[in-house]
């Protein structure tokens, strides 16, 4: 009986381990990432959906519970969870308004081992602000390899827009999609 309470505690303890390792880190208190992504933004849902992710309001839902999304906000890390840099997953907060434009991204965490030589978050974040999710995203042609950490700047970059698309493809009207 004993041997069987110890298995029991054993399985449920891996189970717990699995579903936890589902999810990668993100920010949790990404409020002031969620502002700085959607400024005009009257509130935020919560952390939710599959894939998780923020929905941007213009009118606050609880004051007109009709109001239309104005955008989503969402890590790459749980869009597209296999993309890898060159020490792991860039964990890229990416918004994007409801004509599938970006409207910014925060790099939120990376574990490269040579820092900002490998990644410089502000100089990549800032090349994504206002480009489609239409664009292609190749490094050396709309994305600037702003370090010499070519692995590093692909993956990222690579992240930014697949995750962008898969969401896009879930979210938005492709008529609505601008170029």
């Amino acid at each position: 009986m004993q041997k069987l309470a110890v298995v029991v505690v054993l399985l449920l303890c891996t189970a717990g381990v699995a579903l936890a390792a589902q999810r990668t880190y993100t920010n949790p208190k990404p409020d002031d990432h969620l502002k700085k992504l959607f400024p005009s933004a009257a509130a935020f849902s919560t952390l939710s959906g599959e894939p998780l992710h923020f929905t941007a309001f213009g009118v606050d839902p609880k004051v007109n519970p009709a109001a239309p999304p104005i955008g989503y906000v969402f890590w790459t890390t749980d869009v597209v969870p296999r993309e890898q840099a060159y020490h792991g997953p860039i964990h890229v907060l990416v918004g994007m308004d409801t004509a599938g434009i970006l409207t910014g991204v925060v790099v939120d965490y990376h574990a490269e081992p040579y820092g900002y030589f490998s990644v410089q978050p502000q100089a990549f974040a800032d090349q994504f602000k206002g480009k489609s999710i239409r664009d292609p995203f190749r490094v050396g042609e709309d994305i600037d390899a702003v370090s010499r950490a070519t692995i590093s700047i692909t993956s990222g970059a690579r992240a930014v827009r697949d995750a962008s698309r898969a969401m896009a493809r879930l979210f938005l009207s492709p008529d609505a999609v601008k170029k």
